[in-house]
């Protein structure tokens, strides 16, 4: 099982690779899938073993071979992350037909957080691509289709509702993306995810408020905190909610 998990985690971080490829090249129009991975500085064409998830960048102390341009931290990150949600994966739902199923829905969740992070967007591709694990997810999944429908509207429809009430209250790639997240788990979980979104996001908001990071009337992505909010719910969402009803002495 060492090994397995090893796997995993390998083939985690492989993806991961790709998603960086796919958070630097979709938000500017380049296609994901021609021309090999060059140096943003030299535009020299890099070679297989310098593409090695993580220990490349190790072996090479975050700097490029040809030109010696300094290479983000935030790639080898994002790969150690796509490790870890292959570990995740394997742990949570073991040798099943959701697992694969479930990775690639977070590697798609994983792209979309850095892109909104860097463009405040949230790309129409990762979303239809999203929209598509979820019509999938009826033959995959085990949640009702009138629970996905429900889903779907559930928070998406009154996120639309305060735009029009203040305009620019969220964006457009947030209200789709609750949309399809929605239909993907179902109203329970993504109820259960949207409250964790915006419990974190208001602790964030304070913190850049009281480092004066940003001001008041500013605004700041809250695709990450949906995303980060729909990973927890799916994985720990049940956990979650009959923990806060044990407070009250409720039950299911």
């Amino acid at each position: 099982m060492i090994l397995v998990y090893i796997y995993a985690f390998i083939v985690g971080a492989c993806v991961a690779s790709f998603i960086n490829v796919v958070i630097d090249r979709l938000p500017k129009g380049i296609s994901i899938s021609k021309g090999r991975s060059r140096c943003d500085e030299c535009k020299t064409q890099l070679k297989w073993y310098d593409l090695i998830p993580i220990v490349s960048w190790v072996l090479l102390r975050g700097r490029c071979r040809y030109c010696g341009a300094k290479i983000g931290w935030r790639t080898p990150l994002i790969e150690i992350m796509g490790g870890c949600i292959g570990l995740i994966c394997l742990h949570a739902f073991y040798f099943d037909i959701v697992t694969p199923f479930v990775f690639v829905c977070y590697m798609i969740l994983l792209a979309i957080t850095f892109i909104d992070i860097d463009t405040m967007t949230i790309p129409d591709e990762l979303v239809i691509a999203l929209g598509i694990m979820g019509i999938l997810s009826i033959f995959v999944g085990d949640v009702p289709l009138i629970e996905k429908v429900i889903g779907f509207f559930c928070v998406s429809v009154p996120m639309l509702g305060l735009c029009y009430i203040k305009d620019g209250a969220f964006g457009g790639g947030d209200i789709k993306l609750t949309a399809v997240l929605g239909f993907l788990l179902g109203y329970k979980l993504m109820l259960i995810g949207i409250f964790i979104a915006i419990v974190l996001a208001g602790i964030w908001a304070i913190f850049l408020l009281a480092t004066h990071n940003i001001k008041l009337q500013e605004h700041m992505a809250f695709g990450p905190f949906i995303c980060f909010g729909a990973f927890i719910s799916s994985l720990y969402g049940w956990q979650l909610l009959l923990l806060y009803l044990s407070f009250f002495n409720l039950h299911l």
